[in-house]
């Protein structure tokens, strides 16, 4: 990183293809490519005060607050001391930029020790080694310009006088990892901010919140509403002076300013002693609040999750309450709903449905690996060639990686997809054990006989082609083609011959489908020796071509798959996470509505909605968008029998909610139709009619278009939820941003606003810190502005009095730390303690949830009911003190009546009053401590000591002592203060009488209860069958095909034993890899038995020990 931070390249022409020479530093560093120096953050030590003052005066409320201290230095306005404003202003910019260094240097490790993704490094295992023979300088890589495409490269390396095709897997990514490697040479194509992850760094939008944005209109109304006070006052100046100035002439300093200029001076003068209208200690103690609000969140052990050890986190501290007022999830499925952990389930071969078999003859088996039908077993056992050849596929068509530990007795597979590891497992545990893979070749332990097969060609999958095939030579020179694929994209290119059985394998997909399992068929075919050498030539000059690679590729590809031999079909179960059906139902009694974004397709979209009940069976119909033309898609959002009834109006109307009975599942393919403008307002109307909307087949841009839309029709707080780096634009999209920490590693975490391991602990974020969060942020604001304008309105009566002369009716002292000390412990209490019920009521009742979508505890309206309480408030707080203190004397004679003892009267009903306004049990300590600590104050300041030192800054000397030991001055404040709550406690008591809101139900119910805990509630489990066919079990990202053929990875000398002697029996160090399906992402062992976590009824009493609780989600 450059010491200054600046970038001072100058521009240079756009580059349209690089040249790079091995070992040739001189050519290179002709073409002036930028070096390895980047900066990932905001400041340094010379910009940082000067950035970071800019930004901080960016805000309305710090410039406003530095125009009122350049006012104030004016003796001619100004009837304030200096220190009145340079205090507060000083102490905000100094807390807000510590916080924003320390997130600066926290951004900056974060962005240096985190890999992109734990999953790259498996699939960059063989990556750069190509450049092994570039210690030479003879070899030139010609490739494309930097950009941001992670999915691509093309390029070519020209080595003694031969082109060698280069493409995205010889790129080695920052954070993959290099395995079964110790050294390798490289070749730098792109550094520092050139390099493929800093082209993708594009600055994040900055989020704020819904009561941020509601901040900004409110300060720019009460800007406006200071303005017109201060007009007010300054035309009374200039009508007092016209008419009563001269009568007191001879008690002033005679002045040549006219009235007008004097008004002029007065209206600048009440800006500053009204100021505190706009406090700048609110901002702070915002920025408290939700750092406390933050830390909850990060210290709930009952969002720990111990599988993993991953605890929930805040990756922000500025959005805790818009958690409080979500009404869209957007989630992925894979990973998210779904456990991402494939396990094979079933299998059809020839024709036969196959289905707790004894695996002890395999001395390769994973012991975790369970199947249920031992007819497949035997079939095996008795080399049935259907079957053997349906176990071949598998342990050959795949790019799985296989490291071989202690000496051969610890297997582990890498894999691309949980999928691929699934079904290459499953063909260990039946006697096919794939044991190395070489460039050239494959080696398989069948039932116990090591076989190695010549490996020519890889015909790798990509979503285009749904489907993934291998070329190889048996070891009796036999050729074959092995192909796996959708069952739709497989059927189309079968062979006549296979009609009778593609009938039977459909039926027993239609019955995987039933119970949700994705599915992949499985075919081969035989090659002729003549063809595929012809056939090969072509596809090398294919791979090598800079123009048009992947369109020749593929039409080589579809040349040579075709007429395929149906072997049979597999079945793989993608688990739910624990928790996913009850933690969707509660979201939905909250009124949030889940929209499922997915890359998969159609069926398994579907069969996951209805496994986590988001789909029902009660439903009146899935209502199914699937053209392929923009007049059909407009056709078919209209087919929804209540659509005649639509509103033409920009906004989206909300009256359908009570008939939100159908299910919508719409494919990709029409999002790009119907997310055009003039369509867009068809689909949206559509969907918020539906009960469930599930988009399956969409791309990561589409997630974000969707969140898009409902972000601005809608006009509601969206949160979008994932776990991969498809879900990053989504992510980044929505309002608040949730990452969790699961297979697909940490791209969306990082990404994320909030992180967790598991999708039910979404329910615990909202429906109890969310709400928590939001409903102490919004107690807040009423309270600050409460005291705030009561504290204002004070100075705008005392005017009406005084002349308009602009004198303050408080002790400066006062007014300086009035937000500051006096105030600030009471509200921040509120803001970090106060809760209207416990956690385990806020699940017990998900409607409790519901006001915070619709804004209903700060908003507006709820602002003007604060002002005028405010307004009350003042007006007794100041004509009561007034009144009492007009004719009063005294116990020893002498007269009160002065502005001193006014002024202390009236701020120590002032405070008193505030603390009384918002008394929780939690205040106690605060309210205590903070009286106390206005009184030490008050009489220290009052002191003569402090007044014999500094005479012109303690002007009220002896003031406490002789005001406060009179019982008049108790009895007013005891009076003030039981008129200015006594309406408030009216109002609460009438309007809990005759509108009780769900919270005063629930609270209610709570006290009638006696601290009995609810009662648990059940569910039946739903079960239901169903013909949908089931999504295909394959990754949806390109694969490695091409990298493990090009031979550009260093080869592990093979074992000197034969890949298939194994010891008899087990040893006690034989530690196979997997979880059920026997594959582990993470390449880490698994414990034969998952343990069982807690519950979240058994976590909340282990750790809070409390009364109220609900039944928690199923055991993990």
């Amino acid at each position: 990183m450059s010491f200054f931070g600046l970038d001072c390249v100058k521009k240079k022409e756009k580059e349209t293809e690089r040249k790079i020479r091995a070992n040739d530093r001189e050519h290179n560093l002709s073409f002036k490519y930028a070096t390895n120096a980047i900066k990932t953050s905001k400041y340094n030590v010379l910009t940082f005060l000067p950035l970071n003052l800019f930004e901080q005066f960016q805000r309305i409320a710090n410039a406003y607050f530095l125009c009122l201290l350049v006012l104030q230095v004016i003796p001619a306005i100004s009837s304030l001391s200096w220190f009145t404003t340079v205090v507060p202003l000083a102490l905000v910019l100094s807390i807000t930029a510590v916080k924003d260094a320390i997130d600066d240097l926290v951004t900056l490790c974060l962005s240096s020790s985190h890999p992109l993704s734990p999953s790259l490094a498996v699939s960059f295992t063989l990556a750069l080694c190509f450049c092994l023979s570039l210690c030479c300088p003879l070899g030139e890589v010609c490739c494309e310009p930097p950009n941001n495409r992670l999915d691509r490269f093309v390029g070519t390396l020209v080595w003694r006088g031969q082109k060698h095709p280069l493409d995205n897997h010889c790129v080695l990514l920052r954070g993959c990892t290099l395995r079964n490697t110790d050294w390798c040479f490289g070749l730098v194509l792109f550094a520092g901010p050139e390099t493929k992850l800093m082209q993708n760094c594009g600055k994040s939008s900055f989020k704020r919140t819904s009561i941020d944005r509601l901040m900004n209109v409110l300060v720019l109304f009460i800007f406006g509403f200071l303005v017109f006070m201060c007009i007010i006052l300054a035309v009374g100046h200039g009508i007092w002076e016209h008419y009563e100035g001269t009568k007191v002439m001879a008690f002033v300093p005679q002045q040549n300013e006219d009235t007008a200029f004097s008004s002029f001076l007065t209206f600048w003068s009440y800006i500053i002693i009204l100021n505190t209208v706009v406090p700048i200690s609110l901002y702070v103690s915002m920025e408290v609040i939700r750092l406390g609000n933050s830390y909850y969140i990060n210290w709930d052990r009952l969002m720990f999750h111990t599988g993993s050890g991953t605890a929930a986190e805040a990756r922000t501290t500025t959005l805790n309450e818009e958690l409080g007022q979500i009404r869209y999830v957007f989630s992925d499925k894979t990973g998210t709903l779904t456990q991402n952990i494939m396990c094979f389930h079933k299998c059809s071969i020839n024709g036969k449905d196959m289905m707790m078999v004894d695996f002890s003859f395999n001395s390769l088996a994973d012991p975790r690996f369970q199947f249920y039908d031992n007819n497949l077993l035997e079939a095996v056992k008795l080399e049935t060639l259907e079957v053997h050849s349906f176990f071949r596929l598998l342990a050959i068509c795949h790019t799985v990686m296989a490291e071989e530990k202690n000496n051969g007795l610890y297997l582990v597979y890498q894999a691309q997809s949980p999928d691929e590891g699934a079904l290459v497992t499953a063909a260990r545990n039946f006697g096919f054990v794939f044991r190395l893979r070489t460039p050239e070749s494959v080696c398989v332990v069948e039932m116990g006989v090591p076989r190695t097969y010549e490996l020519l060609a890889i015909l790798d999958f990509n979503n285009v082609r749904k489907r993934m095939s291998v070329i190889v030579r048996s070891p009796e020179g036999k050729l074959a083609l092995y192909c796996k694929g959708a069952d739709t994209i497989i059927y189309k290119r079968l062979h006549e011959s296979c009609s009778k059985l593609m009938e039977v394998t459909t039926e027993h997909l239609n019955e995987f489908a039933g119970e949700g399992l994705r599915t992949l068929v499985l075919a081969y075919k035989d090659l002729d020796e003549e063809y595929f050498s012809e056939w090969k030539q072509r596809h090398h000059q294919a791979s090598t071509a800079l123009e048009g690679r992947e369109d020749k590729l593929n039409q080589l590809y579809e040349e040579i798959e075709k007429d395929l031999l149906l072997i049979g079909a597999t079945a793989i179960e993608d688990k739910l996470q624990d928790g996913v059906s009850q933690t969707i139902e509660q979201l939905a009694k909250a009124d949030i509505k889940i929209w499922v974004l997915t890359g998969d397709k159609q069926e398994t979209a579907e069969n996951i909605g209805y496994s986590c009940n988001l789909l029902r069976e009660e439903m009146d119909d899935i209502f199914i968008v699937a053209a392929d033309s923009p007049e059909e898609v407009r056709q078919e959002l209209r087919c929804v029998e209540w659509c005649e009834a639509y509103e033409r109006d920009v906004q989206v109307t909300e009256r359908w909610h009570g008939t939100e009975i159908k299910g919508l599942l719409i494919l990709g393919i029409i999002f790009a139709y119907a997310l055009e403008g003039s369509m867009e307002l068809e689909f949206l109307r559509t969907a918020c009619m539906c009960k469930t909307v599930i988009c399956c087949r969409v791309t990561p841009m589409q997630k974000a278009q969707v969140v898009e839309l409902v972000k601005k029709y809608k006009q509601a707080v969206t949160l979008a939820i994932g776990d991969g780096a498809n879900d990053v634009s989504m992510i980044k999209a929505a309002h608040i941003g949730v990452g969790i920490s699961g297979q697909e590693g940490m791209q969306a975490v990082l990404s994320s606003d909030f992180s967790f391991a598991q999708f039910r602990y979404l329910q615990r974020l909202l429906l109890v810190h969310g709400r928590w969060s939001y409903l102490r942020m919004c107690k807040f604001l009423r309270y600050f502005f409460y005291k705030n304008f009561t504290f204002t309105f004070v100075h705008f009566w005392f005017a009406f009095f005084c002349g308009f002369s602009a004198q303050t009716v408080y002790d400066e002292t006062f007014i300086a730390l009035y937000n500051l000390m006096y105030t600030a412990l009471p509200v921040l209490g509120m803001g970090l303690f106060d809760q209207d019920v416990s956690d385990g009521w806020s699940l017990e009742y998900p409607q409790l949830y519901e006001p915070g979508q619709r804004s209903l505890y700060f908003s507006k309206g709820a602002f003007i009911k604060c002002a005028l309480h405010s307004c009350y408030s003042s007006l007794v707080l100041f004509f009561v003190p007034y009144a009492a203190v007009r004719d009063s004397v005294s116990t020893d004679g002498h007269d009160i009546a002065d502005h001193q003892s006014f002024a202390l009267l009236t701020q120590t009903c002032l405070t008193v009053t505030v603390y009384l306004s918002y008394w929780t049990a939690v205040n106690h300590l605060f309210v205590w401590g903070s009286l106390g600590m206005y009184f030490l104050v008050t009489f220290t300041m009052q002191s003569d000591g402090l007044h014999r030192l500094y005479a012109s800054s303690f002007p009220f000397v002896g003031t406490a002592r002789n005001s406060l030991d009179q019982v008049t001055v108790w009895l007013t404040v005891l009076l003030t203060a039981v008129l200015c709550v006594l309406p408030v406690v009216v109002h609460r008591f009438l309007f809990m009488q005759l509108n009780p809101t769900i919270n005063d139900k629930v609270r209610l119910k709570v006290h009638q209860m006696k601290a009995q805990p609810p009662p648990p509630r059940r569910r039946a489990r739903i079960r239901r069958s169903s013909t949908r066919r089931s999504g295909y079990a394959f990754s949806h990202a390109y694969g490695y095909g091409d990298l493990v053929t090009s031979k550009r990875f260093l080869r592990r000398p093979v074992p000197s034993r034969s890949a298939g002697s194994t010891p008899a029996g087990r040893s006690a160090a034989f530690r196979p890899a997997g979880r059920s399906a026997g594959y582990s992402p993470s390449g880490q062992e698994q414990n034969p038995k998952q343990a069982t976590e807690p519950t979240e009824l058994q976590r909340y009493r282990a750790v809070h020990d409390a009364t109220f609780c609900r039944q928690g989600v199923a055991p993990e």
